[in-house]
């Protein structure tokens, strides 16, 4: 009986490891994809937000010069 349940233990972690490793490469896609993605967005809000705070200091530089 303690024979059965050490050999039990043994496949079990072996398939551990198996899974493990198996789903290693995939992982990384799936984390290189959501930083890239991450990235596109804050390129994009950062580029929306540039523009937009260019154009208040534009804004701010007519008023100073024309006063």
């Amino acid at each position: 009986m303690l024979l059965r349940l050490y050999t039990g233990v043994q496949a079990w972690l072996v398939d551990l490891r198996t899974r493990v490793s198996e789903e290693g490469g995939a992982t990384a896609v799936e984390y290189a994809l959501m930083v890239a993605l991450i990235a596109a967005v804050i390129i994009l809000a950062v580029t929306a937000l540039g523009q937009s705070a260019s154009d208040k200091f534009q804004t701010v530089a007519n008023a100073v010069q024309g006063s």
